[in-house]
């Protein structure tokens, strides 16, 4: 009984778990969470920038930084000149690469899995992914991929399935942008990402 139960289960899932291997959606996160692997197993060996120079690759790859920092800011973010939009997306990769490389520094048997329920909406496909010791519940991350020049890249990430960062970043970028506009968001940026560098709360 228990064998049946079994083979029927591993029947039932195997067509949503092909799904996620072959969906072009997927591949990036498959790259990423290799590359995100190396990093936090190098921790202990490797410095700070060594990891972070690690890592930038995987990351401008499979994130579409320039549509994230733009719907971070909003509307107003095309009304900037080209000088500024340049200055704002190099500090917010080099704070991006900085929040990965601070918040994924130690490996404890930790894998990515890229999991098998993605769903679509509208152009754009949620893909879920896990990260956490195998066995044990993990921190469930659904990026959303949206397929451009580059291919499929990432334009939001969800935590626990709801919580999107663009909206969080966007929050909390707001108050700076008021305050003092874009040059202020470049300074902001710049020192978060020197924080976390240095072991800061950035």
């Amino acid at each position: 009984m228990m064998l049946r139960r079994s083979l029927l289960l591993a029947t039932l899932l195997a067509p949503a778990a092909a799904h996620a291997a072959t969906d072009p959606a997927a591949a990036p996160l498959e790259a990423f969470g290799i590359a995100l692997i190396a990093a936090m197993k190098a921790g202990p060996s490797q410095s700070f920038d060594q990891r972070a120079a690690a890592l930038r690759p995987a990351i401008q790859a499979v994130f579409n930084l320039p549509t994230i920092l733009a719907r971070s800011i909003g509307l107003e973010y095309e009304s900037y000149t080209a000088a500024q939009k340049s200055a704002l997306l190099a500090a917010f990769t080099d704070f991006t690469v900085a929040t990965w490389t601070a918040n994924f520094s130690h490996w404890n048997g930790e894998a990515f899995r890229v999991l098998p329920q993605i769903r679509k909406i509208g152009a754009e496909e949620v893909v879920p992914t896990e990260i956490g010791v195998p066995g044990q519940k993990g921190t469930a991350l659904d990026f959303v991929m949206q397929q451009g020049a580059a291919g499929w890249q990432a334009v939001d990430i969800l935590l626990d399935g709801t919580i999107s960062r663009v909206a969080v970043q966007r929050s909390d970028f707001r108050s700076v942008l008021v305050s003092g506009g874009p040059d202020a968001l470049i300074a902001s940026l710049k020192r978060k990402a020197e924080q976390l560098a240095t072991g800061g709360a950035g």
